[in-house]
């Protein structure tokens, strides 16, 4: 549930409007005793007052004094913070079953509610049909593997042009990342890059923008039942979902035409939508796949695949560029393993041990999704003594866990070191180091935004050596954070870029 709160003046006026009709609803509610604690709450609005402008670090705040599983009204939606491995395996391990479904979010994150939303539809017999679909056929290792060449081909062409740039002049390495992962997820979702072409009324990077934003707002509707949406028209965020939905719907319409009329070019790769048509032909499960559903899983897709992997690496280049010292070891092993190939490819991106600690790291201090998609429960069930109630949405907070100097030595460090000799993965099986989550909502993408993060990095650590801007220290570099749809930086990231002069003692 990641939340951009408004300020309060303009998000306050529509709930004061309405204020005697919510007192009415919530005078209906049945009161419900033995809650995990938490912090007071005010009338109406709950603790929304209380989650500031990055939510993750405010509920880590509030979990030190409240304990690691707490219980907060937010608006309308009861809500049960997890931060601590212990609850989290308990809650979605033992108790996975009990809430395994997603809040009926019909604000901004719901821009795909006319279509089936793979990430926050309903856990029912359709969700796993379609989850089914989205792992053996689009996120298998052998279908990311297909686009090993659409991944080179691209990194390969952004290392190019960095290389064409003057060597003294700093580049804006955050936007570059963006739009590598943009492309990239283009090409492997759509067949082709789309960047630059018309898109209704305006162009395509402006309405993954818009987007963007309408999925990193906050909307009334997910917190106000029954008049929140009241609220969503007033702020003109209603209208705006609307415009952008149908924006979307009619692209994501003329690209499946483009693919049943086969007006592309022979040279194009197969691509998700192929492999989405070819099983609706083929689809024996339950109801069908239909050209909706296909737009819907598209949306997933695409909004869910840009962001998380171009934060990824820009938290993990500004990292690199705060520690020199593991900055140049893992261009060693990098350069080392290569040679004097001229480029990285994804065949030995599995003898880089050193660069996957330091991608691992980079997602324990920096988990693109600091607060995981809410679940909902289902059913009744009790956790540490305390009583959880259906439709109560569960907010794991694995930022907070990441940085718990109980899981982690000198937990505010960059130590990829940590990750040494051990088992510990981001796969969801170990609960203090869960970036794309655990059991039945666990991420069905974590292998092919990982494969392009590896990728990158060591292409961009391969190729050049990388100075800071004229008059800036390693200690200046800015770590603000900005809340979207993940947590990036909020000040991009400059770097200067040198290109690697080889000698003779290089490897070969």
């Amino acid at each position: 549930m990641m939340i951009a709160l408004f300020t309060m003046p303009l998000w306050l006026l529509p709930i004061l409007a309405f204020l005697p009709l919510i007192l009415i609803l919530k005078s209906k509610q049945v009161r419900r005793t033995n809650l995990p604690p938490g912090p007071p709450k005010l009338p109406i609005i709950g603790n929304l007052h209380q989650l500031g402008e990055l939510p993750h670090r405010s509920l880590r705040l509030l979990s030190k004094e409240y304990g690691p599983i707490m219980h907060l009204e937010f608006g309308g939606m009861p809500t049960v913070v997890v931060s601590s491995a212990e609850i989290a395996s308990e809650m979605m391990k033992s108790h996975d079953l009990d809430c395994c479904s997603r809040p009926d979010l019909m604000g901004p994150r719901r821009l795909s509610y006319n279509f089936y939303d793979i990430a926050f539809g309903p856990y029912n017999e359709y969700w796993r049909e379609m989850r089914k679909v989205c792992v053996l056929e689009l996120f298998s290792v052998k279908r990311v593997q297909s686009y090993n060449s659409i991944r080179e081909e691209r990194v390969g062409s952004m290392i190019n042009s960095i290389s064409k740039s003057s060597s003294s002049t700093p580049i804006n390495l955050s936007e570059m990342l963006f739009a590598l992962t943009d492309d990239i997820t283009c090409r492997v979702a759509f067949g082709k890059s789309y960047k630059g072409r018309d898109f209704d009324n305006g162009r395509f990077g402006e309405a993954v923008n818009e987007a963007m934003t309408m999925l990193g707002s906050f909307s009334g509707a997910d917190f106000f039942p029954y008049v929140g949406w009241i609220m969503d028209k007033f702020t003109g965020l209603h209208g705006r979902r609307e415009r952008c939905f149908h924006e979307f719907d009619h692209f994501y319409q003329n690209v499946i035409d483009e693919h049943l009329k086969n007006e592309r070019d022979e040279s194009e790769h197969e691509d998700i939508i192929d492999v989405l048509l070819k099983v609706g032909r083929d689809y024996t499960g339950a109801g069908s796949l239909t050209h909706d559903h296909i737009k819907g899983l598209l949306m997933n897709i695409f909004l869910g695949g840009v962001d998380t992997g171009a934060v990824l690496m820009e938290w993990a280049m500004t990292e690199l560029a705060k520690n020199p010292e593991v900055m140049n070891k893992v261009q060693e092993e990098i350069r080392n393993t290569v040679g004097k190939k001229g480029k990285v490819v994804e065949a030995v991106i599995d003898q880089l041990k050193y660069l996957k600690m330091v991608v691992k790291e980079t997602l324990r201090l920096h988990p693109p999704a600091p607060l995981l998609v809410p679940r909902e429960t289902m059913r009744h069930f009790t956790i540490n003594g305390y009583d959880i109630y259906p439709k109560t949405r569960i907010q794991v907070n694995v930022y907070a866990i990441g940085r718990d100097p109980k899981y982690w030595k000198n937990p505010e460090e960059f130590m990829p070191e940590r990750f040494m000799d051990n088992s510990i993965d981001y796969k969801g099986t170990h609960f203090e180091f869960l970036p794309f989550g655990a059991a039945r909502r666990v991420c069905p993408r974590m292998h092919m935004g990982v494969s392009l993060v590896e990728l990158t990095l060591a292409s961009l650590l391969y190729a050049f050596d990388w100075g800071l801007p004229d008059g800036i220290k390693k200690e200046d570099i800015d770590m603000d954070e900005e809340l979207g749809v993940t947590v990036q930086k909020k000040v991009p990231l400059y770097l200067v870029p040198i290109n690697r002069t080889w000698d003779s003692e290089d490897n070969s």
